[in-house]
């Protein structure tokens, strides 16, 4: 294990912690421009992540979703969602996580997803593979639509778009449909437990911790018109295998 991943596992356990104080409890609410929630445990997450990482390596650069950037040029930027889900724990329902990935000149290569309310904790780097509360995780090994398990989330973009009459033939093609979204549905997906996420309306920061997750599980991960992911992505192909993955992005590539 790398020292970038050990100290964003020690970043995710920190903010837990911070997590923990506040979940359940009262607190205010203020609402960002873009209509999104924001409370005093996103901040106060956030600033714990921030120290404890920038204190390990001070000339990397930080892009949190509350404080904003530090450092941007740097060839080590960090990305980061503490609270991904606010909606959730705000409304005292689990489908939150923390969300903390580290990319080298414009590559992902490090991600921890830890989900509290699951007491999930999934994490990977480049090359060393994917683990989920410690032990090896795996995509799945279907091929068949027919006995696929595909997964939505935020998809109303492409509610307003030609695709949406393709995603309604797609549905009626695989096995079964569900609706996990955030955190959830990537970490299934990189235990072999369903097969294709699509998703619309996305951030990076909620993103890009669990494409490494999902990559190195053996997973495909890109956008909806098949690019790698950049800070501008904004939506999410996702499958098991590179063959399912062409598969659908013939179907549903988007623009």
């Amino acid at each position: 294990m790398s020292p970038f991943l050990k100290t964003a596992i020690e970043a995710a356990q920190a903010a837990q912690l911070v997590i923990d104080k506040y979940y359940a409890g009262e607190f205010e609410v203020e609402i960002k421009p873009d209509q999104s929630p924001v409370t005093i445990a996103d901040v106060e997450t956030e600033e714990t992540i921030k120290r404890i990482i920038l204190n390990a390596f001070p000339d990397h650069g930080f892009f949190g979703e509350e404080t904003g950037k530090v450092n941007e040029d740097a060839d080590y930027n960090w990305l980061i969602d503490p609270i991904d889900g606010t909606k959730s724990f705000v409304r005292g329902y689990p489908f939150f996580s923390t969300q903390i990935a580290l990319m080298y000149k414009g590559e992902l290569i490090v991600g921890v997803s830890n989900a509290p309310g699951f007491k999930e904790m999934a994490y990977a780097e480049k090359g060393q593979g994917a683990w989920l509360n410690g032990e090896k995780i795996q995509v799945s090994d279907i091929q068949e639509l027919s006995k696929s398990t595909l997964s939505l989330g935020n998809i109303a973009t492409i509610a307003g778009k030609p695709q949406w009459q393709t995603l309604g033939g797609l549905i009626q093609d695989v096995h079964r449909i569900r609706g996990y979204g955030d955190f959830y549905h990537y970490h299934l997906l990189a235990s072999g437990k369903i097969d294709i996420i699509i998703e619309s309306d996305v951030n990076i920061l909620d993103i890009a911790a669990l494409s490494v997750i999902v990559n190195e599980a053996g997973g495909c991960f890109t956008d909806l018109s098949g690019n790698v992911l950049t800070l501008d992505t904004t939506t999410v192909l996702a499958c098991n295998t590179k063959a399912m993955h062409q598969s659908m992005l013939d179907r549903v590539q988007y623009s």
